[in-house]
């Protein structure tokens, strides 16, 4: 049985993007094209991003069995599987930071604002002309690392962090995931700490410093939370 702690997290997760470099070469620039959509439509950019996130920790189980069976890896079955569940709770993030939104806009008197959730073009030469790589990399995935915090905020305030993957692979309701993802977060939570805060310090070297690697980072999350499910839920 491997030890229940971050470091052996990581390590696993690391291991696992190495046995599908190129499907998660693909995946990350995905992904980052994806993320980008934010400065156009949030509310379809968190829309699309939180289901990417989703879809990362599915895909990231089919290349573990893949990879410990030898079975060939039906890409399309770990999509199709991972795509329902995944959209249900990007969708119920979308509602939240709506309702946050709002609040916010009317609190402020500014109820115009209200519509840019939806719809608002920043794409401008305002934005991208006279600026360096790292600076338009940094204003076009800003969002996208808030959405990030945002969803684990969301996470562990309204479920836990084995929420997603007990739901979608055991089946597990929404009430049963967050019990069950409650108790294993309390027995292990050394080790849920310092996930928390690795994740955490890695959002803030990528928004401030290598924000080219938002991308990168979604992917790391999605392998974590896979990785980290496993550990605890089906130990060898």
């Amino acid at each position: 049985m491997t030890p229940v702690t971050f470091s052996n997290w990581l390590k696993q997760a690391l291991v696992l993007i190495s046995r599908a470099p190129l499907l998660w070469t693909g995946y990350t620039l995905f992904i980052g094209l994806l993320l980008g959509i934010e400065r156009v439509s949030l509310a379809l950019g968190i829309f699309l991003a939180v289901t990417g996130l989703f879809v990362g920790v599915g895909i990231a189980k089919y290349i573990d069995i893949k990879s410990s069976t030898g079975t060939s890896l039906n890409f399309y079955q770990a999509i199709t599987k991972s795509l329902p569940l995944a959209v249900l709770a990007a969708g119920s993030l979308v509602i939240c930071w709506f309702v946050f939104r709002v609040a916010a806009n009317i609190y402020s008197g500014e109820l115009y604002k209200i519509g840019y959730f939806f719809f608002y073009w920043e794409l401008t030469t305002e934005h991208l002309n006279n600026k360096s790589m790292h600076q338009i990399a940094a204003w076009l995935y800003l969002p996208a690392i808030i959405t990030l915090l945002f969803t684990l905020l969301m996470l562990t305030t309204f479920a836990n962090w084995f929420s997603y993957p007990l739901m979608l692979f055991r089946d597990y309701s929404w009430s049963q995931a967050r019990q069950r993802g409650n108790e294993a977060s309390v027995k292990n939570q050394a080790a849920m700490y310092k996930l928390l805060a690795f994740i955490f310090a890695a959002v803030f070297i990528g928004a401030g410093i290598i924000p080219l690697l938002t991308p990168v980072l979604y992917m790391l999350v999605s392998t974590l939370m896979y990785v980290s499910y496993k550990t605890v839920f089906e130990p060898a």
